[in-house]
């Protein structure tokens, strides 16, 4: 990225030397990403971010039939990303109905309920692809044979997909995919949406016609190309990372288990991709456990990293749990390239140890 910060700064949109050159390089990257997921380099568009992609796909999709009076329906599955979840809620607030499918803890997805729901011919379906608080992975490929099979357009996000889990679009009956690059540390505030042909989209921003109109506005080249090479990066050794991580989550499952019997793993009963484990700590404060472990150098959170800061219960769990979610105190622990087993076994050996300190000193209080 950095020749791109300093040197090379031409406007892609200029058609000076330095413009073209800058220009170049936007579309290489376009091209090496497209190949890397198997798509069209046509089908790739630069945004800032997954929520902007999310809100992109869901507002995009939305708009045009009620700019007509259309009786415009959205489905999206009741555990998506904040993204999905209150752009579907704006789409409300304009005239949308909104349908939830259910999760169940065991079964998955509810795809008797997404049937009925496609009978009535929605907008859009978005049914994400792996879950960002409990890592669940949903059947992205059964959820787009229906959609495809009903003729309605299916978007994903798969932010927390890439490189965790097999993602090849050319095999998966999906039209628009949502992927950040911040996640596989590429450079943060930067996203792509893949848009497949024939899919039409109103944009969320006007002025200039950069990304084919879509997402219009000086584009960021040394982002696009910090998302490339993540991809490439990401997408070169994921088989083998994958495992890894799956082996340190399970390593910290067990850890955490032994010394705090009561512990629930949230998911456990569901397909599960190998960087996000989500606990249940029954009888601590989560504000205090957060503090507590914060103050040990563990950094966890309660639930999106997006909402952390929110005092609001997780409505992935409330969906997968109902009253039940409210028996344990949820902290999730995200796994990446810096992690190994020292810090697994100090991870466990620090939260034990603020679990056991906060209930000596409430006891102590009683």
């Amino acid at each position: 990225m950095e020749p791109h910060l300093a040197e090379n700064f031409g406007n892609p949109s200029s058609l000076h030397r330095w413009g073209r050159a800058a220009r170049n390089s936007i579309e290489t990257a376009r091209e090496g990403i497209a190949d890397l997921l198997g798509v069209d380099a046509g089908e790739v568009f630069f945004v800032r971010g997954g929520t902007e992609a999310d809100n992109l796909a869901v507002l995009g999709r939305a708009r045009p039939g009620l700019r007509i009076g259309d009786r415009t329906r959205i489905v999206v599955s009741a555990i998506e990303h904040s993204a999905v979840r209150e752009a579907a809620l704006q789409a409300e607030r304009e005239g949308a109905e909104v349908h939830h499918v259910g999760v169940d803890p065991e079964a998955g997805l509810d795809l008797a309920h997404l049937d009925a729901l496609l009978d009535e011919q929605p907008a859009l379906v978005s049914i994400m692809w792996v879950n960002n608080e409990i890592g669940a992975v949903l059947p992205v490929a059964e959820v787009g044979a229906r959609c495809r099979a009903a003729g309605v357009p299916y978007h994903t996000d798969a932010v927390q997909a890439l490189g965790r889990v097999p993602v090849h679009l050319a095999d998966s009956p999906v039209d628009l995919v949502t992927f950040s690059g911040h996640k596989l540390g590429g450079p943060k505030g930067t996203g792509v949406l893949v848009l497949r042909s024939g899919i039409k989209l109103d944009p969320l921003h006007y002025g200039g016609g950069q990304e084919d109109g879509i997402r219009p506005g000086t584009q960021d080249v040394a982002g696009a190309v910090g998302v490339w090479t993540a991809f490439r990066l990401a997408l070169g050794e994921r088989e083998s990372e994958a495992q890894r991580l799956e082996s340190l989550r399970d390593s910290l499952a067990e850890g955490l288990s032994r010394h705090l019997p009561d512990l629930r793993v949230h998911g456990a009963g569901l397909e599960r991709a190998p960087h996000i484990l989500n606990v249940g700590v029954r009888d601590v404060d989560g504000a205090t456990l957060m503090m507590a472990l914060d103050l040990q150098g563990v950094a966890v959170s309660q639930g999106s990293a997006c909402s952390s800061g929110a005092s609001r219960r997780s409505h992935v769990l409330e969906a997968l749990y109902g009253e039940q979610a409210e028996a344990a105190t949820p902290i999730r622990f995200s796994l990446g390239l810096g992690t190994d087993e020292p810090e697994i076994e100090e991870a466990v050996r620090r939260t034990v140890a603020a679990v056991e300190k906060i209930n000596m000193l409430e006891r102590v209080g009683r």
